[in-house]
């Protein structure tokens, strides 16, 4: 019998974490083999709010809210709103396919049979940005445009008699630009400078003193940029930031090891000489990174009390078995010399062995062939970069919107 996820409608955040882990599945280099998600995601939300890893361009949060607006003017009701939407979406895959960029075009090859639509993926960003004003997950939001509907005919007056509000735009920020006259049959992923310039003051207004706000209102446009603290305006970011960043990138670099380590062991039990060749020279080259930057990772690491504090505020909770497993990582990787032995160590062995069997049980890799037949020789083996992927190709949309002045679709 196929294994199956089942959630309740009660939170779109949980319906969307859910969806995101259904997808991560499918693209490597998302997968959280050792359970450090909720500290990447933390760092991810502090530097890029709204965004996801399954976000491709920054003008879907354009697209989906004209979508629905076009369709609540329509006065398309309940029973028929999510299929009504669905259509116009397949009908912006093939726009956008027929534009002069397609990189990015979410539905590209499923079409018609394309499961998670962009305006499920960009839901929780739309709210976070203060598009969304709907207060609700998805569904709620289509099963209660009938009373919308309703409400919208019949607004509120003051004592005056006078109408309240515009009961019309009540699900969608009020200054929304309009959308082109024949969207979504035609479409491109190029913003007008209206549109960039209103996604710009989203941002700023909504999650101010985020690296995102800073680079969208101070950032140049830049290409192919690895990590988000190796952006050449780096020495100008608030302090505030640059110490967020130095965090985060201790953590990316010290944790990648385990990683490998991860990769290294599975290898080992397939026998596969390729795999464990190429896993033991990525653990030297890793080994050789930390010992460049030693000193500062032994420092940062003796005392993390300001790394755990950081990311306290945020959505996401850390559980004290990913705090142990983390700590004692660093206690055994960033001791002088520790991190070019540490492929052969058996206690880092034992830690991350003892690690995936606390989260996967009988499931775990190292424990259950059956289970490592499924791995295909590469398991998160990558360093961290807390969506700056994402985030670099939606900020590269925005700025350069902002520098165009025509009107296009």
């Amino acid at each position: 019998m196929p294994s199956t996820f089942t959630w309740l409608d009660y939170s779109e955040r949980e319906r969307r974490l859910m969806l995101d882990v259904i997808s991560q599945f499918r693209e490597q280099d998302t997968r959280d083999e050792l359970g450090l998600g909720s500290v990447r995601d933390a760092f991810a939300d502090l530097f890029f709010p709204g965004t996801s890893t399954i976000q491709t361009r920054a003008r879907y949060f354009l697209f989906v809210p004209w979508i629905y607006w076009n369709l609540e003017n329509k006065h398309v009701a309940s029973n028929q709103i999510a299929q009504r939407a669905r259509s116009d979406e397949i009908k912006l895959i093939y726009a956008l396919l027929a534009s002069d960029d397609t990189a990015g075009v979410i539905g590209k090859d499923a079409k018609e049979k394309l499961q998670r639509l962009p305006s499920n993926v960009y839901w929780q960003g739309l709210g976070v940005w203060g598009i969304r004003t709907f207060p609700g997950s998805q569904a709620q939001y289509h099963r209660r445009l009938d009373a919308f509907q309703a409400m919208a005919q019949r607004p509120q007056r003051n004592d005056d008699d006078e109408p309240i509000g515009d009961g019309q735009r009540a699900n969608w920020h009020s200054a929304l630009p309009a959308a082109p006259d024949n969207f979504p049959v035609k479409a491109t992923f190029q913003l007008t400078r209206p549109e960039a310039e209103y996604l710009q003051e989203r941002v700023l207004t909504q999650v101010p003193r985020t690296l995102l706000a800073w680079l969208v209102d101070r950032g140049r446009q830049v290409e192919s940029v690895g990590f988000p603290w190796q952006h050449p305006q780096l020495a100008d970011f608030p302090d505030r930031i640059r110490e967020q960043l130095d965090q985060a990138r201790n953590f990316s670099e010290a944790i990648f090891g385990a990683s490998l380590l991860y990769n290294l062991m599975l290898s080992e039990l397939t026998k596969r000489e390729d795999w464990i060749e190429d896993y033991r020279a990525k653990l030297a080259e890793w080994a050789q990174s930390v010992q460049n930057r030693q000193a500062e990772l032994a420092r940062w690491a003796s005392d993390l009390t300001k790394f755990w504090e950081l990311i306290a505020p945020t959505r996401i909770r850390v559980t004290l078995p990913t705090k142990r497993f983390i700590e004692r990582w660093l206690m055994l990787a960033l001791p002088p010399g520790a991190a070019a032995r540490v492929a052969d160590q058996i206690e880092a062995r034992d830690l991350i062995r003892e690690r995936e069997k606390q989260l996967k049980s009988t499931l775990a890799r190292l424990e259950n062939l059956h289970a490592l037949e499924l791995w295909n020789g590469a398991a998160g083996a990558y360093r961290l970069d807390y969506r700056w992927r994402v985030s670099q190709v939606l900020l590269n949309d925005i700025l350069i919107g902002l520098k165009s002045g025509g009107n296009h679709a």
